[in-house]
């Protein structure tokens, strides 16, 4: 609860200082409070760019990050490799190579924002 009060202090400061704009941190715990994050930026009319899907999903304006559905495809990738015998210590390192972004439109709506055609045409995913 103490987190929350800071994030929602935080915001205050934001728009009392007339932050334009907000970029969230590629960060776990970040991720984790997606929902709190989208509604407090759009309580004090901050436009936000997360890192997370989920984030735009939530309500969060724009998402751009690596590919959730790749992430985990990798996962299950190692997992079998590791079920079937091979030791964890000799898995190569990878990250994720496909980036998306995802633009919820509902959100630039309610923030009195219109998107450039440009934007949205090399977004993954809109939400309407």
């Amino acid at each position: 609860m103490h987190r929350m009060i800071l994030f929602a202090a935080a915001f205050a400061m934001f728009a009392a200082q007339r932050v334009g704009a907000l970029a969230v941190a590629a960060h776990v715990y970040l991720g984790t409070r997606a929902q709190q994050l989208a509604q407090l930026s759009l309580r004090y009319h901050l436009p936000a760019i997360f890192a997370f899907r989920d984030s735009a999903l939530a309500g969060g304006l724009i998402s751009y990050g690596g590919s959730t559905a790749e992430a985990y495809h990798q996962l299950g990738m190692y997992a079998a490799r590791i079920l079937k015998g091979e030791s964890p210590s000799n898995l190569p390192v990878q990250q994720v190579i496909r980036f998306e972004v995802v633009l919820n439109l509902k959100t630039a709506k309610a923030l009195g924002l219109t998107i450039p055609p440009g934007v949205l045409a090399i977004a993954d995913e809109v939400i309407e």
